[in-house]
């Protein structure tokens, strides 16, 4: 019984050992046939590329072939015109003859007197019938000469049109018949490639397009993130600067204008139905389905989501034409496709330059808004400098009145007195003198330089300019509600240019925009050592605090740190913050009522 296990055993794996062999040996036959087939297709192709390099010489000959008759028939037109010249040669001898004759007639009239001489008349009757006989045979030669030639001319004009037309016939049948053999050749060699192949050959001529589809699906799943992001300013470089989203808009217009007649031309749609009305049907299909989608994604058009929306238009036109491969391939076509992908770019431009002119008007009114707070200072500290002046004038006269009626010792107190008043009013005179400069002179002001770590983080400085009276005004308005802790001022420069000042550390720093988008925005990432040292090459000295003070936030994290282990102090701290900042939602109700 083990010996017949073992027998059996031994012959199972012979077997599968044979098995294994045969289907190597098939495979190596048909790898084989294969690539004896491809040559036998190239040596065909290469035949059937030296026919069509003998008809190009055939058709060079008879390139050739034509000249030499277009050559011929300049020469007969040649001697047409020298028969014609003869002719008209002949003409002129024949107007000559004719007033030879008649100067001959005069002549003979004069002379018919004269019976003597009547042989004359004779001679010149004769003279003069010869000539009209004469001229009469070259006309008709030369007629018959031209009749000859015009009718050779014609004759091989037909004989090389007709040869011409009858080669080229031949020649577009051997070119018709070689390309419809090549492709019989190339369809069978793909169809035997995908026999032997079988789903992998045709999965791997498919592999872009289905990439393409699993991006679009994946997109549509998982969301756009980053990666589409397209920077708005690059669609505005081929504008011209004051192009404005006016014209944007009637660009637009025009597009959609445009979109519109395609689809009324049947320009947007292709489908393989041979029937009229099932392929209008199946065509009228995807371009709804595409135009639902596109519309929905124009609506959501901002001026920074172009790259997104761009990229959302091409999975539609993706998912859209796969489905319709169930309608005989219906599809859209990628004139229309463009054509849409043009109306988002310049939608996404008008919107872009509709926000810059907002910008541009936002920042025009916040500089009227600062020059307006600026003269009300100014106007301010002009009328209280005048006020403080008047009032130590005052106390001047009265201090110089008592000091006429006091003794010597008061005259001490008084006179000490006199000089305080005295040094007071000059110091207001100058305050007086200095807002009235500064209101008279439209560019002087300060360039700051600011930071908030707390908000903005290490290494990131405003660099921006105020008019006002007072510069700290301006600092402690930037560092309102709208960021979470003050600014630390780490230089306060005075300039009789500050716009020019401002600009060209603008310039100079421009590179550390953080900002790279908006332009307008003040905010730069470098050091503080960077902004000083240029400073100084200019020969511009000011103060400088090179480390910024940050105190509210830095007793933030230090009162966060301490909270973490103290839960006392955290309930101290809310019960401060309830005194400090009371919610009452009671009075709320009743405000709202």
């Amino acid at each position: 019984m083990l010996l017949n296990n073992i027998v059996y055993f031994n012959f199972k794996t012979n077997l599968k050992h044979t098995m294994q062999s045969l289907l190597i040996i098939l495979l190596i036959c048909l790898t084989l046939y294969a690539f004896i087939k491809l040559n036998k297709i190239k040596k065909e192709l290469a035949q059937k590329n030296a026919q069509i390099i003998s008809l190009n010489q055939e058709i060079n000959q008879l390139k050739s072939e034509l000249l030499n008759y277009q050559s011929d028939k300049k020469s007969l037109n040649d001697k047409i015109q020298k028969l014609r010249s003869e002719l008209s040669n002949l003409q002129i001898d024949k107007r000559t003859s004719d007033d030879k004759i008649l100067q001959l007639k005069n002549h003979n009239d004069a002379l018919s007197k004269y019976q003597d001489i009547l042989n004359v008349q004779i001679e010149c009757e004769y003279l003069l019938k010869k000539a009209e006989r004469d001229g009469l045979k070259l006309r008709e030669k030369a007629n018959q000469e031209l009749i000859n030639a015009q009718e050779n001319a014609r004759e091989s004009r037909k004989n090389i049109k007709e040869f011409v037309e009858k080669k080229q016939r031949e020649i577009e049948l051997l070119y018709e018949n070689a390309l419809n053999e090549s492709r019989r050749i190339l369809e069978n060699a793909e169809n035997k490639a995908e026999t032997i192949g079988g789903d992998a050959y045709r999965s791997l001529r498919e592999a872009d397009e289905i990439a393409e589809r699993i991006k679009a699906m994946k997109n549509v799943i998982k969301g756009y993130g980053n990666e589409y992001l397209i920077p708005s300013y690059t669609l505005l470089d081929s504008l011209a600067e004051d192009f404005s989203h006016k014209e944007a808009g009637e660009n637009l217009k025009k597009l959609r204008q445009n979109n519109k007649i395609m689809i009324v031309n049947r320009q947007a749609g292709i489908c393989e139905y041979m029937d009229e009305q099932r392929r209008v049907t199946a065509v009228d299909f995807v371009i709804d389905a595409y135009n639902g989608k596109v519309d929905s994604i124009l609506s959501t058009v901002k001026k920074d989501n172009y790259g997104i929306l761009k990229q959302k238009m091409e999975d539609a036109f993706q998912l859209v034409n796969f489905n319709g491969k169930a309608f005989r391939n219906a599809r859209i076509s990628e004139v229309y496709h463009n054509a849409r992908l043009e109306e988002l770019k310049w939608a996404v431009v008008a919107q872009e330059l509709r926000s810059q002119e907002q910008e541009e008007q936002r920042q025009i009114r916040e500089q009227i808004r600062e020059e307006e707070k600026a003269r009300r200072e100014f106007e301010r500290a002009i009328k209280e400098a005048e006020k403080e002046e008047q009032t130590l004038k005052k106390l001047i006269e009265k201090a110089e009145s008592q000091v006429a009626r006091a003794t010597e010792e008061q005259k001490l107190i008084f006179q000490q007195k006199l000089e305080e008043l005295q040094g007071k009013l000059e110091q207001a005179e100058e305050k007086n003198q200095r807002a009235i400069s500064m209101a008279q002179q439209t560019r002087t002001g300060n360039v700051y330089v600011i930071s908030n770590i707390g908000s903005f983080g290490e290494d990131v400085y405003k660099i921006g300019m105020t008019r006002r009276l007072e510069p700290l005004d301006r600092v402690r308005e930037l560092g309102d509600a709208s960021v979470p802790f003050e600014f630390d001022v780490h230089a306060m420069i005075y300039s009789a240019d500050a716009p020019a000042l401002e600009r060209q550390l603008h310039k100079r720093f421009l590179k550390n925009q953080l900002n790279k988008i908006n332009p307008r925005k003040e905010f730069f990432r470098l050091k503080i050592n960077d902004v000083k040292n240029y400073m100084e090459s200019m020969e511009i000295e000011c103060k400088w605090t090179m480390i910024a003070e940050a105190r509210q936030y830095r007793e933030t994290l230090k009162l966060e740190e301490e909270m973490k282990n103290n839960k006392q102090l955290e309930a101290e701290w809310e019960h401060y913050q309830e005194i400090v900042d009371p919610v009452v939602y009671e009075e709320e109700v009743i405000e709202e009522i």
